[in-house]
Order: C-alpha cells, then structure tokens, then sequence
C-alpha cells in the first residue's frame, strides 16, 4: 500500500481533496490568527506614567444579591482616584434601600435612579449612556453587578493599559468554576469566545469585547455618537460598539490575571440559552468580512471531520489521509492550547479536540433557537 495514491477520479478523490481543502483552511485560520494571540507577550509591570482617574460604570437591575456580595470589593480597590456609578435601572427589589446604605459608608459611589416605564427599551445602554453622562472623569471601565475582580488591582490593571493612542482597553470575564457539564460548557464557550475576540483583535481586526470588564475613553464614546446606530437592539454595548469605535491601533488588550472580572455561569440551560439569543441578536449587523471570518473556522471544522471519516474506508487514501489529519489536529492542539492557556483555562487543553468539536456542533443548534425566538427578554 503506497503513501501516496496514484492519481484517479473517483468519488474517494472528490472526498480527499476536500478534506485536503479544509484542512488546509483550519491550518491557514490557526496560523494567521490564533497564533497572534497564542504567542502574544502582555508587559506584566504596571506603567509609571500618572495613573488617570476613572470612573466605573454598573447598569443594575433586580441585583440586590449581586451588589450585596460584589459592590463593596469594587469600592475598595487599590487605586487613587476614581467614583462608581451604578445606574439603578427599574429595579423592584431592595436595591435602592440598599444603594443608599452603601452610599453612606462609600464617598465614592454614586446612584443614578432610572425609574420604571413600559416605554423604555431593555438593554443596558440608556443606563450606560446615563452614567456617562453623569461622570466625573472621561475614563470608563464598565462591569455588571454580578461580577467580582479577581483582586484589588482590577482598576489599577486596566486604567494603567490607557495612553494617548489607546482609547480602549479590552478585558476578559470568565465564569465561576463548579460542578456539571453545563457548567464546563459555559466556562469553554466564554474561553473560546475569548480566544477568538483577542485573536481577531491582534490581527488588527477587532469585533468585540465583553461589557462585563470593558474600559474606554469619553472621546471614543463620542466619536461614535455611543450606541445610536444600533440602539434600537438590546444587546450591542460590546460588540456593535468595538466593531465601530475601535479604529486602527486606537485599543489594546489585557489578560493579566489581575485584571479579570469573575460571574456566575448561568445555573440551567433555558438561562444560558436566553443569554446566547441576546448575544446573537446583533449578529446580522456585523461586517461581512468579520462574519466570514468567524463562520469559517467551524464550518472548515466541521467538513475537515466528516470528509476524513470515509477516508478510512478507502485503501488509496487512508495513510495519508491520517497523517495529514494528525498532522493538522497537533498543530491546532499545539497553537490553540496555548491561546487558552493565556487566559488560564489549561483544565481545557487535554480534552480540546473533543471540546472544539462538539462547540462546532453545537452552536450552529442554539443559532437556529435563537433564531426562532420572538423576542429578546433581558
């Protein structure tokens, strides 16, 4: 049996140059933008310039629990100058009382009341645009109130990736590790997510943050007359808003540790679902070269796999068939692995090839949901 088959049309020919053409798609995508991030070196020290004042931005709705546990660790960072706004959006439980309590041990925080009205559009972008509005400083580092930093150098660690040229820094929010695969799923699908959005960020072709630990400037903001061209959809804060205000070398990227802002995953599948609709909800008005580049990586995936199963059954084709496939499948574990491993999600890298599969599988289901969803309720 030769390595190499002698050249003849047939259908096992057909197959095998498609599996060669995807192959070499997954080995293309890998190299020219996973590997930007997998070798990517971020200056761990903090820089000596002045550090500027910020202010910190939480939309807050029903979060009486959340603001309880994670409220007063964001008011005791380790930073010299900054206020917290958290902009009470409708809310119905205690978190008003409770936002005046913390009002009075806390100079720093400040309230912003949003009263309830059927009029008003769900979503978090009135109330950001509120507290932007209401700001003190024109510095902005915006999370939600169910997230906790990893530590108190939070502010100390973003607010320091700010200079002159760089107008917005893009951060990372993992999920709370605990038991069930649900979980496991939510922890690699806001890995992967990460992945892809800091990749395409260092390949010059940034598509989104995450507004759960997101920092820019009054003067972007304003740039792009904030959420007007997509205020009409909930979702939008994070990834409409960067595809317009990051421009050129305008923004930066951090993945210290220190910086990372933890939630918790959502505890059953109807939530994480609903949260995925919102997610895709804007997903019709990206650029078309950013949704071509994000949907051929799992689709190349997908058809690398199917296409080298009947492979298996074709004498000519087999060894080579499995050495081009293992050849491809080490070089993306190698190169991928080490992207998560950035992001400290190394409990992924040994199972990865399973992982990154099943995610290809799966996310075109929950698309098609999202897709038969009437609305989106936040």
């Amino acid at each position: 049996m030769t390595i190499i088959p002698e050249p003849e049309l047939s259908i096992f020919t057909i197959i095998f140059g498609v599996f060669i053409l995807f192959g070499v798609v997954q080995f293309i995508y890998v190299t020219f933008i996973h590997s930007k991030f997998a070798f990517y070196k971020q200056d761990q020290s903090i820089s000596d310039q002045p550090l500027v004042p910020v202010s910190i931005i939480i939309a807050a709705r029903n979060e009486s629990d959340n603001l309880y546990d994670n409220l007063p660790i964001i008011l005791s960072q380790d930073y010299p100058e900054y206020e917290v706004i958290v902009v009470n959006n409708q809310s119905i439980d205690d978190s008003g009382w409770l936002l005046t309590a913390f009002s009075r041990q806390y100079a720093n925080l400040r309230v912003v009341e949003l009263g309830r009205n059927k009029h008003l559009r769900p979503g978090k972008k009135l109330p950001i645009t509120l507290a932007i509005k209401a700001a003190k400083y024109d510095h902005f580092l915006l999370t939600d109130a169910d997230c906790k930093p990893t530590s108190n150098q939070w502010i100390r660690q973003m607010a320091s990736r700010f200079s002159s040229s760089k107008q917005i820094v893009i951060g990372y929010g993992p999920y709370l590790k605990s038991k069930g695969f649900l979980n496991r799923l939510i922890r690699f699908d806001t890995a992967w997510i990460g992945v892809s959005y800091f990749s395409m960020a260092l390949a010059k072709l940034p598509y989104m943050g995450v507004g759960r630990n997101l920092a820019y400037t009054k003067r972007v903001f304003d740039s792009v007359n904030g959420f007007r061209s997509h205020y009409a959809l909930p979702s939008g804060d994070d990834d409409l808003f960067i595809q317009e205000a990051a421009k050129k070398s305008n923004y930066t990227i951090n993945i210290n540790p220190d910086s990372f802002c933890y939630s918790q995953a959502a505890p059953n599948w109807s939530r994480w679902i609903r949260q995925k609709t919102r997610h895709y909800s804007t997903s019709s008005r990206y650029k078309v070269i950013k949704k071509w580049l994000l949907g051929i990586y799992p689709l190349s995936l997908i058809l690398m796999w199917f296409s080298f199963v009947p492979l298996l059954f074709s004498e000519n084709f087999r060894i080579i068939g499995i050495l081009f496939f293992v050849i491809v499948l080490l070089y993306k574990w190698w190169i991928q692995g080490r992207c998560l491993s950035q992001l400290k999600e190394k409990g992924f890298v040994r199972y990865f090839l399973f992982w990154d599969l099943f995610y290809a599988l799966l996310m075109p289901v929950l698309y098609y949901i999202s897709e038969r969803q009437k609305y989106y309720k936040w």
